[in-house]
């Protein structure tokens, strides 16, 4: 009797079964794949092979049909793009600059004089004029030495007075020979002398009047009145530092702001045409106008860590829309170009041999490249000094897809009677 064979030699015949078995699997899924990937596209009539399939010059093939049709893979299908005309119109110079407001003038307010704090007579925030009484100090100290002053003068008047009498009286004795000489001469001297101190009696007079004003405390600008930082009771003089209040002038208000270096000769040509140049301060978000003025003054120097040379401009300020420290953005209008050609921005485009526009032949329904010349621009539209003209058509979208001579198509063409309009004539029942 045989023995049974072993176990292991049934499961090697197995493997190499199993592997011939995945082998044909894979190779007829390969043929198969290629068989479906490279069989001809079906024509008009479902069959594969079918005439008009056969693409680029095949018999029955319609033009723009399929992908080797003349208007498929071979010419390159047609843009569409947006266009618009070169228009001749004013465009202005702007300068654009982040500024800060700042105070026409600021001032302190101190007492001249010290003295107790008797009252106070603004509130806090108030809008106050110039020469309105801010505070009081204590006058009678100061009357007390206005009164001194003024009985001193009044003395010294009385004595030259009596002085003047008794020289005019001399000088009498003299014609009749009475008198020496020299007592007229000193009778003189006297009365120059009590001319002197009279004078300095007044001028004394007039400082304690002047210190008794003072004890009226006014403002010296119109303006809004800042925090208090002083109560009634307490001693001020003139050597306090913060004073009794800070005001601010709001009308009119500067906007200070900083000019590009290479924009300070544009800037100083309108200076030197003495030519009003008008200032718009706008919101943060640039949405909002919030004043109108015109440019006030240029700085004298260029800060070197910038490059930019400090600028200021002012606004009435009536409605108090600025307020002192404010950031807003400012736009200065230096000039207006007159009758320039203008295009969209969008339309303008740079490479490497400098900016060109896409010019579009309405005839042909093709693009040509423009070399241009740029000039001034503003938010929407671009100045073109040179290489358009007025009325000429130019790419403003699609220009991306586009080169020199390439076909286009505008939203306002109707779609060609092709491969479309076949369809169309199947969905409407036509024959074909």
């Amino acid at each position: 009797m045989n023995p049974p064979p072993s176990q292991p030699r049934r499961s090697r015949r197995a493997k190499i079964i199993g592997s011939v078995i995945a082998v044909l699997a894979m190779a007829g899924l390969g043929t198969l794949a290629w068989y479906l990937t490279h069989q001809p596209a079906a024509g008009p009539g479902g069959a594969p092979g079918a005439p008009g399939a056969a693409g680029r010059g095949g018999p029955g093939g319609a033009p723009g049909a399929g992908g080797g049709g003349r208007g498929g893979r071979g010419g390159g299908m047609a843009t569409t793009v947006g266009v618009a005309s070169a228009e001749r119109t004013d465009i202005p110079v702007i300068l654009d600059a982040l500024g800060t407001v700042t105070a026409a003038a600021t001032a302190t307010v101190r007492p001249q004089v010290s003295g107790i704090l008797q009252k106070v007579h603004f509130s806090e925030g108030q809008l106050v004029k110039a020469g309105q009484v801010m505070a009081s100090i204590d006058p009678r100290p100061f009357e007390m030495a206005l009164m001194q002053a003024s009985g001193t003068r009044q003395r010294n008047e009385a004595q030259l007075e009596s002085a003047k009498v008794t020289l005019e009286r001399y000088r009498t004795l003299l014609t009749q020979d009475s008198i020496a000489r020299q007592e007229v001469d000193t009778q003189a001297a006297l009365v120059k002398q009590l001319q002197g101190t009279a004078m300095s009696d007044r001028a004394a007079e007039g400082v304690a009047r002047l210190n008794l004003s003072y004890t009226q405390v006014k403002a010296p600008i119109t303006g809004r009145v800042g925090l208090r930082v002083i109560d009634m009771g307490n001693l001020v003089g003139s050597g306090d530092a913060n004073g009794i209040a800070v005001i601010t002038q709001l009308a009119p208000i500067d906007v200070e702001f900083a000019v590009p270096q290479d924009r300070v000769p544009d800037l100083q040509g309108r200076i030197r045409d003495s030519a009003s140049l008008p200032a718009i301060a706008f919101d943060r978000t640039r949405t909002a106008s919030l004043a109108k003025g015109e440019f006030k003054a240029l700085d004298n120097q260029v800060d070197v860590q910038t490059g930019t040379v400090r600028a200021k401009a002012r606004f009435a300020n009536d409605d108090q829309a600025l307020f002192p420290s404010q950031f807003v953005n400012l736009r200065l209008e230096l000039r207006t170009i007159k009758d320039a050609v203008v295009v969209p921005v969008t339309a303008l485009r740079h490479g490497s041999t400098g900016d060109f526009v896409y010019v579009l032949n309405a005839a042909e329904r093709t693009v040509a490249v423009r070399p241009v010349t740029r000039g001034q621009a503003s938010v929407d539209k671009v100045e073109v000094k040179t290489g358009l003209k007025a009325g000429e058509q130019v790419i403003t979208e699609g220009a991306d897809r586009l080169k020199d001579g390439a076909k286009v198509t505008l939203p306002t063409d109707k779609p060609a009677a092709g491969a479309g309009g076949g369809r169309r004539r199947q969905r409407e029942g036509a024959p074909q």
